[in-house]
């Protein structure tokens, strides 16, 4: 599960010595049950990118409590802290693709990463490509392809490990209309499986279209769960 109960995070003006942390996210308490799906929604520059960064550790809080997977945040070590991160799946907003990989090799990476076989790997990458339509583009690098072609390699690589924890921050916002639909079919099939699902959005056609729970943040505070 993920839980968050009273959790504060402060961010510090780096620009101006001595200047005082500012407050990012105050107070948030919520949890997802295990296979649970949650929409992330509210205003740009609300939070929503820094609540996905701490659930998927790339950010500790100034206070709270913070529960990942059955694990507190707090009282991992650094290895146990990357032992967890193999086991979610993230979808970044900038994509952080390796340039110097190929499509394939990117994709491939959290899998080699946790030390499968190369058949599998090869079997596993290859349809998790297909299914996003990039099955002819499997050698180019990715300054050889378009930002939404980007954002589907980007998500490949996230599910391709079938994480028990899936976080994504607007993995539709660089696709038309039939490849966010395409993309929402597999991230709902993981879900199904039992992948927890946390989606970060302003697509609110698409809310609307695959209805679920959605936590709210406006000016660093949860003003929704549920």
């Amino acid at each position: 599960m993920v839980r968050f109960e009273d959790v504060w995070l402060k961010y510090r003006n780096t620009a101006r010595a001595g200047a005082p942390a500012k407050d990012v996210l105050r107070a948030i308490s919520f949890e997802i049950p295990d296979g649970g799906f949650r929409w992330l929604t509210g205003p740009s520059g609300a939070g929503k990118t820094s609540l996905l960064k701490l659930i998927y550790l790339a950010e500790h809080p100034a206070s709270g409590l913070i529960e990942i997977l059955g694990t507190r945040a707090a009282n991992i070590s650094r290895r146990e802290a990357a032992l967890l991160r193999r086991r979610i799946g993230v979808v970044y907003q900038d994509f952080r693709l390796l340039p110097q990989l190929s499509a394939y090799d990117n994709v491939a990476l959290p899998m080699r990463l946790a030390r499968r076989g190369e058949a599998q790997i090869a079997a596993d990458v290859t349809e998790i490509l297909r299914w996003v339509g990039l099955e002819d583009r499997l050698h180019a690098r990715p300054d050889e392809l378009s930002g939404g072609a980007q954002q589907r390699i980007a998500i490949a690589r996230a599910v391709v490990g079938r994480p028990k924890l899936l976080v994504a921050d607007e993995p539709t916002g660089n696709l038309d209309d039939e490849q966010a639909e395409r993309l929402m079919l597999l991230i709902t099939a993981l879900n199904r499986l039992g992948t927890t699902v946390v989606v970060a959005t302003h697509n609110m056609a698409l809310v609307e279209r695959y209805p679920a729970p959605k936590l709210r943040i406006e000016d660093g505070k949860l003003v929704q769960n549920g």
